[in-house]
């Protein structure tokens, strides 16, 4: 057998092993290192804890829109506290915010190094400002449940009882957003820092400041 022969047949017998392979689910592996199904399980993962927050950031903002109460004391509305106000436009910018990136993560794409980025910076952001609004409401419920006798305010919440319950079950379900969020930072995160290393300081040719430099 000439060496031609010998080339032939070696290229025959890694064709049969490699339909052997396909056969058995060994597919060829994408450029993450992981295999095509398993991606698609976790674009559909991701795409669905993003969708997650917008149920209960709607049911913040509503229950919060819709509470005011008038009584013999007078009459009260979240629009007459600053934090509540925050609260309803942080659920709702959250709520947006979530439909528009789950539509992009159900893209059938890779992400590119700008998108990966993009949506680690702006989870994170999206995190702390509804982390904020549930922060700072909660604080305003306790002074209003509470009071503070150090500058006279007194409790408010035993003349408007109602107003004080949907206010806390509003505050409540952002905290629950903000669960939502914090998971959502984690996985854009992971996505971000197992696909790309971390910048590396390089001196400037010019002016010899240290800058980051980003290699895929």
């Amino acid at each position: 057998m000439n060496m031609a022969e010998k080339k032939e047949k070696f290229g025959s017998s890694v064709a049969a092993a490699g339909s052997s392979m396909e056969v058995i689910g060994m597919g060829p592996r994408d450029e993450d290192g992981s295999s095509s199904s398993s991606s698609s399980s976790f674009r559909t993962a991701e795409t669905l804890l993003r969708l997650l927050p917008i149920g209960p950031c709607v049911a913040a903002l509503v229950v919060m829109l819709h509470d005011s109460q008038t009584n013999d004391f007078g009459s009260i509305s979240y629009s007459h506290v600053g934090a509540f106000r925050y609260l309803v436009n942080a659920n709702g910018i959250c709520a947006g915010y979530s439909l528009l990136t789950a539509i992009i993560a159900a893209k059938p794409r890779s992400p590119t190094m700008s998108q990966a980025w993009t949506f680690f910076f702006l989870d994170h952001v999206l995190t702390y400002l509804i982390l904020g609004a549930g922060a700072v409401s909660m604080e305003m419920l306790y002074l209003a449940y509470k009071g503070n006798s150090a500058v006279t305010w007194s409790a408010a919440c035993g003349s408007f009882g109602g107003f004080c319950h949907k206010a806390t079950a509003s505050v409540a379900i952002t905290f629950v957003v903000v669960a939502c969020y914090a998971l959502i930072s984690l996985i854009s995160s992971y996505k971000l820092f197992s696909k790309y290393d971390a910048p590396h300081p390089v001196a400037n040719p010019i002016k010899g400041i240290p800058t980051a430099t980003f290699h895929a």
